[in-house]
């Protein structure tokens, strides 16, 4: 395994110049981004390393920050992020989800690098907890920082925390967690946590999922996994169709459910959405789901939506 200064220094990927900052003493080291990396290189890299990790929640993990400093979107991208995950356009307002695809090639800067111990195929997208402080204007400019939190070990494999902050200054206005799961033999742990119980929230719309909603999202987020594309790039990869991507179906939900400007939102990803398909958006009070099958009530997503006070 190869030291993560290594995998900093070079830039053979359009990552641009880097600038190292250790910051106080103590801290963990930043480095310092004049652009995103790009991503596609970045997911090949992270697959071809991925048959020669070890994963294990002891393992040790990538301490440095990835900052992005001077960041400003790409309104056109952002427009149609828009419009596929059913935001309204046009206004001068991120919608609560866009940040976490602004810090998604630097998370994978991080999980694609030699010295990261889960491999980054089959790594699963279980949760994200996002905190939005105030309004976030599509035509601000902030600084981007994404790190690794820490390993922990699951019942089914390890799990990864990735934290992500938009900051105006130094102020937090908007922050992620989202975990990530390696599935891999594990010694039993006993009983499976229990989740939140209440019966099935009821149906406030029905939506019919077209084949090429995971290209969409793709072109819109620059997440071109191939379980999202195509039935024959996902059967590479276990799923009988290609899968929606879950980030995609947290934000429509939050399309449909609606946000307030300070805001906590939880989403949990609970089953794959097969593409084409009908699903049913539910929502009662805070809670919301994206649910479906005929004979049992089955969960793909649950969340909640919580106003900050």
């Amino acid at each position: 395994m190869g030291t993560h200064a290594d995998d900093t220094q070079a830039d053979p990927y359009g990552e641009g110049d880097r600038a190292q900052d250790s910051g106080s003493p103590g801290a963990a080291p930043s480095t310092v981004l004049d652009r995103p990396p790009a991503l596609l290189p970045l997911l090949a890299l992270g697959a071809l390393r991925s048959p020669f990790k070890r994963p294990s929640a002891t393992a040790d993990f990538p301490r440095t920050r990835l900052v992005l400093p001077r960041l400003r979107v790409d309104l056109a991208r952002l427009a149609a992020y828009e419009r596929v995950c059913g935001f309204a356009t046009g206004e001068d307002a991120l919608p609560v989800t866009y940040p976490h695809v602004l810090g998604f090639p630097l998370a994978m800067s991080l999980m694609s690098g030699r010295d990261f111990p889960l491999p980054l195929l089959g790594l699963v997208h279980t949760s994200i907890e996002i905190t939005r402080y105030r309004e976030l204007p599509a035509s601000g400019e902030y600084e981007l920082t994404v790190y690794i939190d820490g390993l922990a070990p699951h019942r089914r494999g390890t799990e990864v925390s990735v934290v992500t902050e938009l900051r105006v200054g130094e102020d937090v206005v908007w922050e992620s967690v989202s975990t990530y799961l390696a599935r891999h033999r594990t010694p039993r742990t006993g009983a499976e946590p229990e989740r939140e119980k209440h019966g099935p929230l009821p149906g406030v719309d029905e939506w019919r999922l077209a084949g090429d909603i995971g290209r969409r999202y793709a072109a819109a987020s620059g997440d071109r996994n191939p379980i999202h594309l195509y039935p024959l790039t996902a059967r590479l990869f276990g799923f009988r169709r290609a899968i929606a991507h879950g980030m995609w179906t947290a934000a429509r939900c939050l399309a449909a459910h609606g946000t307030p400007q300070a805001v906590l939102v939880r989403a949990e990803f609970r089953a794959p959405v097969l593409l084409p398909g009908t699903v049913t958006y539910a929502a009662d009070g805070e809670r919301f789901e994206l649910c479906g099958g005929e004979r049992v009530h089955r969960v793909y997503v649950s969340g909640g939506v919580y106003p900050l006070t």
